[in-house]
């Protein structure tokens, strides 16, 4: 690997990480050597890469620090790509026109001869099976769950029963063959989990999610894990 790609990688390394990562693991993803790894992190604080950290200790990337845009190995655009393909056949309308727009986008930025990459990729997504046809409009979901807001559901569940809920909306799971969306059920006071082909309205709530998304998200993992099955009972 040339140096320049070692101090690129090694900058991506440390965005990947939040807490700070030593020079010994740093050469172990990059099979060189620690000794390497400390001239290179040298270079780049001489650049005014703003890495903080010491020998013995770990480096972390403070916040805030950009890269000139795109500036993407052929591996990363290929990811980006096989991503971009799984959504488009499998996210719901807005998700998939943004996938779309995507790859374009990258196709249209990223120097010629990585654009095969992205026209021509050695990789690609299976097809995806029909899934259901959504009721709802799903990025408005989503947007619920990027705001912090509750929502209420009128809801079918597998016997075609109605139901109403008063839910915070966690996440959406864009599986195989349907769309889950998780959410705490103020009714259950447990974990539930809708298909949002069955969701028949929902209405967003001013009311705001008393805790944080990543909260939520840890403590339905950890449901997951003891009760696996969390339907819309």
């Amino acid at each position: 690997m040339r140096r320049a790609d070692r101090l690129f990688q090694i900058i991506q390394i440390l965005r990947r990480h939040r807490k700070p990562l030593t020079a010994d693991a740093i050469a172990a993803e990059l099979e060189t050597s620690k000794r390497s790894i400390y001239r290179d992190i040298a270079t780049l604080m001489a650049q005014r890469v703003p890495i903080r950290g010491e020998a013995g200790v770990g480096y972390v990337l403070e916040g805030g620090y950009d890269m000139p845009p795109l500036m993407l190995t052929a591996d990363e655009i290929e990811a980006a790509v096989l991503g971009a393909q799984w959504v488009t056949s499998r996210g719901d309308p807005a998700l998939a026109r943004a996938a779309q727009d995507l790859i374009a986008k990258v196709a249209a930025a990223v120097p010629e001869r990585l654009r095969p990459i992205v026209l021509e990729p050695a990789s690609l997504s299976s097809p995806s099976r029909a899934m259901p046809v959504d009721k709802v409009d799903v990025a408005g979901i989503r947007a619920a769950i990027h705001g912090g807001r509750k929502v209420t559901l009128d809801y079918r569940d597998e016997q075609d029963r109605p139901t109403q809920r008063r839910v915070w909306p966690i996440t959406i799971g864009y599986l195989e063959t349907v769309r889950m969306l998780v959410a705490w059920c103020e009714l259950r006071q447990d974990f539930r989990h809708f298909r949002t082909d069955r969701i028949q309205q929902v209405e967003v709530l001013e009311e705001r999610v008393p805790e944080r998304p990543a909260v939520l998200r840890a403590k339905w993992r950890k449901t997951v894990r003891d009760h696996p099955r969390r339907d819309a009972g």
